[in-house]
C-alpha cells in the first residue's frame, strides 16, 4: 500500500531535526512551505496524495504551485524557501529511495533584489548601547547593556548571544558559540565585553546565581529565558528614543560589527570567521557598503562629481 504524503512529510521532518539538526525555526518554516505544497496537490490532482502521485508530478505542476503563492502575495525571497522546502522533501525521499523525482529541481525560483546590510553607525552604535543601560531598574539595564555590547563588540546573532548559559560566564579571552548548521566558531571577546556581561551577573544577583550552570545567562524580567522577540522590542524601543531607522534591529548591530572592522582595516577572510559565514561572497557585502559610502562622498565633495547647475536659456 502506498503511503500517505502526510506520513512521508512526517519522516523527512524527523530526519531533518535528528540528522540534519535543523533549527526549530526552521523546522517550522519548511513544515509550512510543505504542508501548502501538499493542500495544493489535493486540488491541484483532485485526487489523494500519496508516493505515487508524489513520483508523477513534473515541474509543470511545480511551477503552477510557484505561481499560486505569487498570487496569494508571497514575496520572492518566500518563494525561493517554499521551493527549498519542497526540494529537500524530495531530496529525502530519493535519498530513503522512496521514490526519485526530479522534478522541483527543474524549477528555478525567482532572482532576488540585492541589498546591502544596513549598519549603524559608530556614533548611533555607542548611542544605543548607552541608552540601553538607561532603564529604571538596575539589573534590567546592566541586561540590556550586556546584550547589545555581545551582539556589537562579537558580531553575535541575537539566537547566539541568547543560548548563552549561566555557565559560560565569567567569560575569557575567547567564546565558543554554536552558529548556523550547528557549526561552531571561537570569538575573541573584548574587554568591555567582558565587563558589562560581567556587572549585569553582579547587578541580577540571586537572580543570576539560581540559575544552574545549564540555565540561560539572559533572563526575561520574570526569570524566565529571555526570547529574540524581547530582544527586538528592545529596539524598537530605543530607536524610537533616538530617532534610528526601522532597520535598526538587534541584528543591524552584528552589521555594524562587521562593516566597523572592515572599515578600520579589518581582513575579510578573518571577519568571515568571525561572522560564521559559510561563503565569503557574503562578508563581501560589507565591503560594498564602504564603497558606496565612498563613493557618496567622492560625489558631493569632488569638483567633477558636484551637479553643474544649468544655464539659463537666452
Amino acid at each position: 500500500m502506498a503511503r500517505s504524503a502526510e506520513t512521508l512529510k512526517a519522516g523527512w521532518l524527523a530526519s531533518l531535526a535528528h540528522e540534519k539538526r535543523a533549527s526549530p525555526h526552521t523546522l517550522r518554516a519548511y513544515g509550512d512551505d510543505v504542508s501548502r505544497f501538499l493542500d495544493f496537490l489535493l486540488d491541484h490532482l483532485n485526487g489523494t496524495i500519496d508516493e505515487r502521485a508524489l513520483a508523477g508530478l513534473s515541474p509543470a505542476d511545480i511551477r503552477a504551485f510557484v505561481t499560486l503563492r505569487r498570487e496569494e502575495g508571497l514575496g520572492a525571497r518566500g518563494v525561493r524557501r517554499a521551493l527549498s522546502a519542497t526540494r529537500s522533501f524530495f531530496r529525502y525521499l530519493a535519498r530513503e529511495e522512496i521514490l526519485e523525482n526530479p522534478a522541483s529541481r527543474a524549477v528555478r525560483g525567482p532572482r532576488l533584489p540585492r541589498t546591502l546590510p544596513r549598519p549603524l553607525s559608530e556614533k548611533d552604535a555607542a548611542r544605543t548601547i548607552a541608552e540601553a543601560s538607561e532603564h529604571d531598574v538596575e539589573w534590567i539595564a546592566a541586561r540590556d547593556a550586556a546584550l547589545l555590547t555581545l551582539l556589537y563588540g562579537a558580531g553575535l546573532r541575537i539566537s547566539e548571544a541568547l543560548s548563552l548559559k549561566r555557565g559560560d560566564v565569567p567569560l575569557g579571552p575567547s567564546l565558543t558559540v554554536m552558529g548556523k548548521r550547528q557549526k561552531e566558531r571561537s570569538i575573541p571577546v573584548l574587554p568591555v565585553v567582558r565587563e558589562a556581561v560581567a556587572r549585569y551577573v553582579e547587578c541580577a544577583g540571586e537572580l543570576a546565581f539560581a540559575q544552574p550552570p545549564s540555565g540561560p545567562l539572559f533572563l526575561s524580567r520574570r526569570g524566565k529565558p529571555m526570547s529574540a522577540r524581547e530582544a527586538q522590542a528592545l529596539m524598537q524601543h530605543l530607536r524610537g528614543r533616538l530617532g534610528l531607522s526601522e532597520r535598526a534591529t538587534p541584528h543591524a548591530l552584528r552589521h555594524s560589527f562587521a562593516t566597523h572592522l572592515l572599515a578600520n582595516g579589518g581582513d575579510l577572510r578573518a571577519v568571515q570567521e568571525l561572522l560564521g559565514h559559510a561563503s565569503l561572497s557574503t562578508t563581501q557585502l560589507y565591503t560594498e557598503i564602504d564603497t558606496k559610502r565612498l563613493m557618496d562622498v567622492y560625489k558631493k565633495a569632488h569638483p567633477k562629481g558636484k551637479a553643474r547647475p544649468k544655464k539659463k536659456a537666452a
